[in-house]
């Protein structure tokens, strides 16, 4: 009935997968939370497209992106049209030479979308990259 604090037999050779378990569900609830956070710029649904360009790795792009309400978006800084090409032109400044990536979403006219990419050329980029979702 009673149980012995000692005996004998030797070391417990079980193993005890309690700590394992919490450890990985903790690093799980990490990784949900840390996720949505990677993703950079506006959310919008990017036009499709068969045969993307191949991306340069090195350099780290500044994201642009206009959402079909047509407003402008600075990485996940909402700007008005007035106030985009001053704001972008200070990013220039602390970063020259800094790629543009244009995230338009696909209901938007092409008129809209080009309207961005002459605001980010004033502005002073030496290009402007177009964002797409590759088609499977």
């Amino acid at each position: 009935m009673g149980f012995s604090a000692g005996s004998g037999k030797g070391i417990k050779n079980d193993i005890n997968v309690t700590p394992l378990v919490d450890v990985v569900l903790v690093l799980l609830i990490i990784f949900m939370v840390i996720t949505p956070m990677l993703q950079r710029g506006k959310d919008v649904h990017l036009p499709k497209g068969n045969h993307p360009e191949a991306e340069e790795k090195d350099s780290d792009p500044l994201v642009v992106s206009i959402t079909t309400d047509k407003k402008f978006w600075i990485e996940a800084n909402n700007v008005t049209e007035a106030q985009f090409e001053e704001k972008l032109s200070a990013e220039f400044v602390k970063q020259p030479g800094r790629k543009v990536l244009l995230k338009g979403d696909e209901a938007l006219e092409v008129g809209e979308v080009r309207k961005l990419m002459d605001h980010a050329k004033k502005a002073g980029a030496k290009g402007v990259e177009l964002a797409i979702e590759v088609k499977k």
